[in-house]
């Protein structure tokens, strides 16, 4: 009994100092921002796990975006109140007048790397079914064309008028389906291209501006939205409890390994935001009892910890996550939860 209550107690120790920023052994004291820094990485200079960066990051609210970081910031780990905080100076000097310092948002360092999710940040969408039913579609090609690329027009049909002049053209995929429930979380658009309207009527004419892939008759289009999707946010653990799924991977491999995009079973309506980390276990598997004569006598083996991924895009209910860092191979059907 005295045992057990000491492994509790061991248990109980363990989790309060994973709940807490923990600095790695190695950590600078001063660190200058430079060109290719992400945000995941800096962290990770200064903590051995880098969603816990919002308890010791300082933001100072007479810095403009003071939760962007911009190349030539300087940051200085100090202590308050005994707690490791982080301090933002400016372009690496303090001017004493009221000149304020501006970057471009673009200038500003991402959270992950963009090369990795550049194409999904533009392209990757998800959709319902009644979203592709009510969508625009390409009827053909102007000359006939069995197939379209950039620099074609294309004639397209449920276009109404000129108040949308530019689209993302998609071709629909399969549907994600909830492995334990088996409700429909909508269908992969698989990305196309981007057109310009041309001519409005029924059919519309569009000019592909961009494609990815040969468009054909049967393509849907989606307007693309106004405001862009920037990678900037901040990593952190999420506010909830989350337990899901890894239901699908882009690329179609089958070993999923660092910076490789997963779509997990959860999404704006289970709370999941962009910055959101969460751990990934490889699934126990259930075998038979290698030593007892009943074959109905099996063991479910632990789930196994596996990597960590990181919510980069959200939709209403599944989500985009990159993974960050993977120890072992990971899975279709592996686990996701609260790192």
């Amino acid at each position: 009994m005295k045992r057990l209550i000491g492994l509790v107690l061991a248990l109980c120790v363990g989790l309060a100092v994973a709940a807490t920023p923990e600095l790695r052994p190695d950590h600078p004291d001063r660190y200058v921002v430079v060109k290719g820094d992400t945000l995941w990485d800096i962290s990770g200079k200064f903590l051995r796990y880098p969603w816990f960066w919002p308890e010791i990051w300082q933001v100072n609210p007479q810095i403009a975006n003071p939760h962007l970081i911009y190349p030539g910031d300087v940051l200085t780990l100090v202590y308050v109140d005994g707690k490791p905080r982080l301090m933002l100076q400016r372009g690496g000097t303090v001017k004493l007048s009221p000149r304020i310092r501006t970057s471009p948002l673009e200038d500003a360092i991402p959270t992950i790397p963009m090369e990795t999710i550049r194409p999904f940040l533009v392209g990757a969408q998800v959709v319902s079914q009644e979203e592709i039913d009510a969508a625009p579609y390409i009827v053909a090609s102007v000359g006939e064309h069995i197939i379209a690329g950039a620099g074609d027009r294309v004639y397209v049909r449920k276009v109404e008028d000129d108040a949308q002049t530019r689209f993302n053209v998609f071709r629909p995929g399969g549907p994600y389906i909830d492995p334990q429930t088996q409700e429909v979380l909508g269908y992969e658009a698989i990305h196309v291209g981007q057109a310009d309207l041309q001519r409005t009527g029924d059919p519309a004419t569009l000019m592909l501006a961009t494609t990815t892939r040969e468009a054909i008759d049967g393509d849907r289009l989606l307007p693309i939205p106004e405001e862009p999707v920037r990678p900037y946010f901040m990593p952190r653990a999420p506010e909830q409890e989350v337990e899901g799924q890894i239901i699908s991977v882009y690329d179609g491999v089958t070993q999923i390994g660092q910076y490789h995009t997963v779509v997990i079973n959860r999404g704006i309506r289970d709370g999941l935001e962009p910055g959101h980390v969460l751990a990934v276990y490889q699934a126990g598997n259930v075998i038979e009892d290698p030593v007892t004569p009943d074959p109905r006598d099996t063991v479910q083996l632990p789930d196994e910890r596996a990597g960590v991924a990181m919510v980069y895009r959200t939709f209403d209910r599944v989500s985009l996550a990159l993974i960050m860092r993977a120890t072992q191979a990971i899975h279709v059907l592996d686990k996701v939860r609260n790192p």
